[in-house]
């Protein structure tokens, strides 16, 4: 097909500018496939890679590129890419880029944008299918544009951090440990593992964007050693604050090993009854309330005692003021330290031995929620994809979900035509 006025508004639509120029399509719906073709006028001089200097061709070498499909129909690009000469001895021989993909990639810049596009929403596996193009390749451009939009981003001002682990492999404990600016709610780091030297790491990779450990005014974080340690030598200025999200849920977790303890004993009196106890009472409805009452009702004193336990302690989080609640929980732990049950016992003297941070939660008033809403979306991803087996790449998909990531720098906004 000979250029005309079709080629050349296809030239615009696809943003195709000089020195190329559309020289040909072959559209075959037997083949299922639009082929474009690309070419530049024989004497053309191309800007050397180097210096920018102008540069004759050297030789061409035919190659293709995936672009976006035309409706139903795969599409193609086909181009003679030139090597130039550089008159300047030191700049010899390369290779020209072409504006419609990046260098070693056989995929137009739209269609890897496309994609990008995708996994927010689908598994890489199944993009593979739908494309007919191996995961591996994906997750190499995925891990190209992620990468590359991370060494632009700033965090001169992070101040506010957060962090939490995450497994990755679907029924394993293997871990990444994902750390959150929670001023502008966004994730900025992750590495695997969960022990003290992630934090180091993450100090390492703020330095590496500008940011400064020693300006870390508040973490956020639960209360594994792992990482009080790491905060500590590694944020030296930061304020560590419990959360009441994992406060309450560890009180939610005795709770659970009392019931079902005591469940075996008198399974008759508390059957089906786990959530009733783990459930906000202003949560039940009239039937579940009904139920809860009932199982109150048989006296099993240990899960009764715990339950009380619970609910005083999610009521000192109603406290105004720090001075209040500080008061209601040192009574709350005086209760409960000299508790005959040894697992509200053991809450117990974990909630004082972390005292300074748990009552932070009242100056600071820092919380996991949005760290706990993002492992939900994390959770979702990694089922999807049936689990993990390499800890870079669900690093690299929580970066998409979660890192708010500009990518329009990489790919650019579109350009204005000539004329």
């Amino acid at each position: 097909m000979n250029v005309d006025v079709t080629d050349k508004l296809m030239e615009l639509a696809l943003q195709i500018q000089d020195p190329w120029k559309i020289s040909g399509v072959e559209f075959s719906p037997e083949a299922g496939r639009l082929d474009i073709y690309i070419d530049f006028e024989k004497g053309t001089t191309f800007p050397c890679p180097d210096c920018g200097g102008p540069a004759k061709g050297y030789d061409t070498k035919m190659m293709t590129w995936r672009h976006r499909d035309f409706f139903e129909y795969e599409a193609y690009f086909h181009a003679r890419v030139p090597r130039v000469e550089c008159p300047k001895e030191e700049c010899g021989i390369k290779k020209v880029g072409v504006p419609w993909a990046r260098p070693g990639s056989g995929l137009s810049l739209k269609m890897e944008m496309h994609m990008m596009k995708l996994t927010r929403e689908m598994t890489v596996k199944a993009i593979s299918r739908i494309f007919n193009i191996t995961d591996t390749r994906l997750w190499r451009m995925l891990h190209f544009y992620v990468n590359k939009a991370r060494s632009l981003e700033d965090y001169s001002n992070v101040k506010i951090v957060g962090f939490d682990e995450k497994s990755y492999k679907k029924g394993q404990n293997d871990y990444i440990s994902f750390f959150y600016d929670l001023e502008n709610f966004k994730l900025i780091f992750g590495t695997p593992g969960k022990d003290h030297t992630t934090v180091v790491a993450f100090a390492e990779d703020l330095k590496a964007h500008g940011g400064d450990p020693l300006k870390v005014t508040d973490a956020a974080i639960d209360m594994s050693k792992s990482f009080i340690k790491g905060a500590t030598e590694n944020l030296p200025n930061a304020k560590i604050t419990f959360d009441k999200f994992h406060i309450v849920k560890g009180m939610n977790e005795t709770m659970k090993k009392v019931r079902h303890q005591e469940a075996i004993e008198f399974p008759e009196k508390l059957a089906k009854t786990k959530f009733l106890f783990l459930k906000n009472p202003e949560d039940l409805n009239d039937d579940q309330t009904a139920r809860l009452d009932a199982a109150i009702a048989t006296h099993c004193s240990n899960t009764i005692e715990t339950y009380t336990h619970k609910l005083n302690l999610q009521n000192i989080y109603n406290s105004g003021d720090r001075e209040t609640a500080a008061c209601l929980m040192l009574h709350w732990l005086k209760v409960t330290s000299k508790s005959l049950i040894p697992q509200v016992v053991k809450f117990s003297k974990t909630v004082s031995n972390h005292l300074d941070g748990v009552m932070n939660y009242f100056d600071s008033g820092l919380t996991s929620g949005f760290i706990e809403g993002m492992n939900s979306l994390f959770e979702s991803a990694k089922t999807k994809a049936r689990g993990y087996r390499n800890p870079d790449n669900m690093i690299c998909i929580a970066y998409l979900i979660a890192g708010k990531l500009d990518f329009s720098k990489l790919f650019g906004p579109p350009p204005i035509p000539n004329g």
